[in-house]
């Protein structure tokens, strides 16, 4: 199963999302998990590298990657179809290299913020992903969610994304997600993230389930 996490608006906080993600699939559910890292400052590739020089032996594998590379990842992709491939993509629409991605893909995790420019960014990622991918779920988390934002606005943005796919719980902006690694989820940060990726796991699980053409 292939996993998209994707926003073009930087700081939605993609990388963080994503070894979350593969924390609690690989932690909580027992899934088997390999995160592909197309972002490109490569955080997630450069904390893999280190966890596996502090740490016992990995939960997952994490594969550094280029847009450019996908058309040979996926035929290995492709041939484990119970495994949940999580992608980190790069920031961006303006590249080829990205239909393939979303055309192959069963799932679109998307964070964002409540801010006009993310809001914008966010729009434009779904709409461009659904004309090339019509049937994609797509499930919008707001993360790094201030205590200043206006409900109003909240409200406002939710109502309009919901119009392109479903919406998660909140995540607040906390400090202790700068500690997420590869290898651990910080304790103070598990209650806040179980009622999002319970959620996400419903579809995964669904997806997973599924005949190969299903």
């Amino acid at each position: 199963m292939n996993i998209l996490i994707g926003n073009q608006k930087g700081g939605c906080g993609k990388s963080t999302i994503a070894l979350l993600l593969a924390n609690y699939l690989t932690l909580v559910k027992q899934q088997k998990v390999t995160l592909i890292d197309m972002d490109y400052q490569q955080s997630i590739a450069q904390k893999f590298e280190k966890g596996k020089v502090l740490e016992n032996k990995p939960p997952y594998d994490v594969v550094a990657a280029q847009l450019a590379h996908y058309p040979v990842l996926q035929s290995a992709i492709m041939q484990t179809p119970t495994e949940a491939v999580i992608i980190d993509l790069p920031g961006k629409l303006d590249d080829d290299g990205l239909l393939p991605v979303f055309d192959s893909a069963d799932l679109l995790i998307c964070p964002f913020s409540y801010d006009e420019f993310s809001f914008d960014s966010t729009i434009l990622f779904a709409i461009v992903l659904r004309k090339i991918n019509p049937a994609i779920p797509i499930i919008f988390i707001p993360n790094r969610v201030k205590a200043n934002v206006r409900y109003e606005t909240m409200q406002e943005v939710n109502k309009q994304l919901s119009k392109l796919g479903v919406m998660a719980p909140l995540i607040p902006d906390r400090i202790d997600f700068q500690r997420v690694t590869t290898f651990m989820t910080p304790l103070p940060v598990i209650p806040v993230i179980i009622p999002v990726f319970d959620q996400i796991y419903t579809v995964i699980a669904e997806k997973l389930a599924a005949p190969p053409n299903g």
